[in-house]
Parts: structure tokens; C-alpha cells; sequence
């Protein structure tokens, strides 16, 4: 109810500004303004104003305030401003009516039919002023010029106002639709992380399922030999199974959110490499660094072996993140050496002394504390290097480049096409 009071408030003063922007024509106090052009587009824009309450209302208020600016400017006294421009509020109050009763706004999307109805709406409205001014002053009869003028400028105001409505219209949709496009973007963006992350939770399932059957197992033996740990090794696989269980929960969630029934069995390297980079990307973000990450592929095959490769090329890449300090670079390449798919890291890290290369690959060995001091368990390139052997490859520290460390992963190209891996 506040909206169309002020929707209302609006078109009776903008009808009463535009309005004395006029000319006079026909002489006397018969007037053409913009104020009829102002009203007619405020009722084509402002749909759920009433047509004829707009009429009445704004007619009203026009005779009103041109009455109280006559007595302001002192031009004529009370009666006579009454009588010459309550003529003006008939227009607008058969303005309203020939506007509702010809259904106008339902001819919105016939900008050509609109103008016509508009002018005829508005050369009848002029007609009545016309019959009503001649009734109240002395104001000389309608000629065949007058006529035409009034037809001429009914079709020059409507046209204009449904010229404007139609302007704005278009401007609007665009805005709508730039808006939507984005909102569009954003979604998919959404989309492609949620169809990476799938991608991670995938992989991690796939790890504590593994888990779960070796803690199983080790609880087996344990059992077998009277351990008195059994009853741990059991607890820590049927935890592990729980967790597994929720994944699985959360991936199929994920899935139909994506509209995928399934993550894909295969994978472009190239794409795999992106994917890695995209991630790790993030995790430099969450840890606060400034790290440009770039990366080039000239290996133009698929893998099925998805998450043995994410398992290595992440713990590889995330070392080179936590290596970097505040800001630095970190660069993978891929490409063909023979039957071979060679992956190198580089980074522009601290670098690793000649004697720590000898012991990176050990478990357990680690030159990384987290706040309270505590060290980090020292096997993600133990395993990196587990899974590379594995497909009968090779994980190696080469040669600084300067001062960048350098990680070759070497595997045979034909494991990297075999069935799935771990």
C-alpha cells in the first residue's frame, strides 16, 4: 500500500512538473506540455497503479497545484483559475478512463498498436478539455487546423512516451539479463568446483577403504598372536569405515548436485595437471602466500590411474607450498621422454641441501612444525614415491636450477593407460 502512495506521489508530480513545460498553440489557456507524456508513461511503467484512481488523482492534483501557483504569482483570483484549469483536469480524468477501457496496458508488446491507441486516447482527452473549456470561459470553437494539431501532437506525445517506455524496457532487460548471466558464471563456477572437490573425495574414499581393510587385517594378526592392541587396530577400522560411510554420503550428495550419476573413469593429463594446480592454488590461498602457480602439458593422453597421479603430483606440489615462505613461483611440466611421461615441479623455494636429499624419502622424516611445535608425520614423500614405484616409475630430487628445487616424476606411459591403480 506505501509503494503505490508513492507510485502515485510520483506521477502526479512529475505530471505537474512536465506540465509546465508547454506551449500554446490554439491560444488562450488551452496548453500542449510534456506533462501528458510524463502521466501516459507512468501508467504504461507503473502497472499496479489503478488506471482510473490514477486519473482522478492526479487531474485533482493538477488543478490544485496550478490553481495555488495562480494565486502565488498573484495571476488571476480564485474563481477565475478554478474555471480555467479545471478543464484540464477532465483530460486527465478521460485520459484515465479511455486508457482503461481500450485495455492499453495489455497492448505493451505492440509498441506500434500502443502509440496509435495512446494518440487516439489522447486526441479524445483533448476533445473533452476542448468541450469543457468552451463551457466554462469563452474559448472559440474547434477548427479543422486546431483538429489536426491536436492529432498531430496527440501522435507526437504518445509515441514519445511509449518510445521512452520501450528504451527503458530494453535497458532493463539488459541489466536483468547481464545480471543473470553472472549470477550464471558464478553457478558454474560452483559447479566445476564442486566437480573437482567430487574429484578429491573420490580419491579419499578410495584411500580409506584401503585403510580400513589394512587395519582390519592388522587386527587379524594382532587377534591371532593375543596382541594387546587387537582391540585398537579394530576400533581404528571400524572409525575409519564410519568415515568412509560419511564420505560416500557427502559424495553422493555432491554428485546430484552436479547432475553426474558418476565422476569420470578416465582423464585427460592435461586436465588432471590443471586440476592439481587449481587445488593447490587454494591451499597457498588459505595459508595466506602469494604464489604464482603456472603450468604447460605438450602430453595430449588419458589416464585412468587418476588418483595415483593426484596422490603424487598434490604431495609434491603442496611440499613445494609449505617450502615457499611468503611469495614465490611454482611451475609443472609435462611432456614425452620416449615411452615415458615425465612430470617436473620446480619451485623457487628454500631449496634442500645435499644432505637432507638423502633422507626425504625416509618415513618419518620432516622439517615441518605446526604452531604448538608438534612435527609433521614425514611420509607424503614416502608414499609419493610408494605409489611412482608402484608403476614401476621414478621420483627424484635433480639438480638445483638456480636456485629453483626441482622433483622429476618419471612412469613407463604404458602403467599410466593399465586398469585402475591405487
Amino acid at each position: 500500500m506505501r509503494e503505490r502512495l508513492l507510485v502515485l506521489m510520483i506521477i502526479m508530480l512529475a505530471t505537474a512538473f512536465f506540465g509546465e513545460m508547454k506551449v500554446n498553440p490554439l491560444g488562450g489557456t488551452f496548453r500542449f506540455s510534456l506533462g501528458i507524456a510524463a502521466f501516459f508513461f507512468g501508467l504504461l511503467w507503473f502497472s499496479s497503479v489503478p488506471v482510473i484512481l490514477t486519473g482522478f488523482l492526479t487531474g485533482t492534483f493538477i488543478l490544485v497545484f496550478r490553481v495555488g501557483l495562480d494565486l502565488l504569482m498573484e495571476y488571476r483570483p480564485l474563481l477565475e483559475s478554478v474555471s480555467v484549469h479545471l478543464p484540464s483536469a477532465f483530460y486527465y480524468f478521460s485520459f484515465a478512463i479511455l486508457f482503461r477501457v481500450l485495455r492499453a496496458r495489455d497492448n505493451l508488446e505492440f509498441p506500434l498498436k500502443m502509440g496509435l491507441i495512446g494518440a487516439s486516447v489522447d486526441f479524445l482527452s483533448n476533445l473533452v478539455e476542448l468541450r469543457v473549456r468552451e463551457y466554462f470561459t469563452d474559448f472559440p470553437p474547434l477548427t479543422w487546423q486546431s483538429f489536426f494539431m491536436l492529432l498531430i501532437f496527440g501522435v507526437l506525445r504518445s509515441f514519445f512516451a511509449v518510445g521512452l517506455y520501450n528504451s527503458v524496457s530494453i535497458r532493463q532487460i539488459r541489466a536483468v539479463g547481464e545480471v543473470r548471466q553472472q549470477e550464471l558464471e558464478r553457478l558454474r563456477m560452483i559447479n566445476t568446483e564442486l566437480y573437482e572437490e567430487a574429484f578429491y573425495l573420490r580419491k579419499s574414499m578410495t584411500q580409506l577403504e584401503d585403510i580400513t581393510r589394512e587395519s582390519y587385517r592388522l587386527y587379524r594378526r594382532l587377534l591371532t598372536s593375543q596382541h594387546a592392541e587387537s582391540p585398537t587396530a579394530l576400533t581404528i577400522a571400524e572409525n575409519v569405515h564410519e568415515v568412509k560411510k560419511d564420505s560416500q554420503r557427502i559424495l553422493a550428495g555432491i554428485s546430484k548436485l552436479i547432475n553426474q550419476e558418476g565422476l569420470a573413469s578416465q582423464l585427460p593429463i592435461s586436465e588432471l595437471c590443471e586440476l592439481v594446480m587449481r587445488a593447490n592454488r587454494k591451499y597457498a590461498e588459505m595459508l595466506g602466500k602469494e604464489i604464482q602457480f603456472t603450468w604447460s602439458c605438450y602430453v595430449s593422453l588419458s589416464t585412468n590411474q587418476i588418483y595415483a597421479l593426484l596422490s603424487v603430483l598434490n604431495n609434491v606440489v603442496a611440499n613445494a607450498v609449505e617450502a615457499i615462505d611468503e611469495s614465490g613461483k611454482i611451475v609443472l611440466n609435462v611432456q614425452l621422454d620416449g615411452r615415458h611421461i615425465v612430470f617436473s615441479v620446480l619451485d623457487s623455494g628454500p631449496g634442500i641441501s645435499q644432505e637432507e636429499r638423502e633422507w626425504v624419502f625416509e618415513p618419518g622424516y620432516t622439517t615441518k612444525y605446526d604452531e604448538k611445535g608438534n612435527a609433521s608425520t614425514g611420509i607424503g614423500l614416502t608414499h609419493a614415491r610408494g605409489i611412482v614405484q608402484s608403476l614401476q616409475g621414478q621420483l627424484q630430487i635433480l639438480h638445483d636450477r638456480g636456485l629453483w628445487t626441482h622433483f622429476e616424476v618419471r612412469i613407463p606411459t604404458d602403467q599410466l593407460l593399465r586398469g585402475e591403480g591405487v
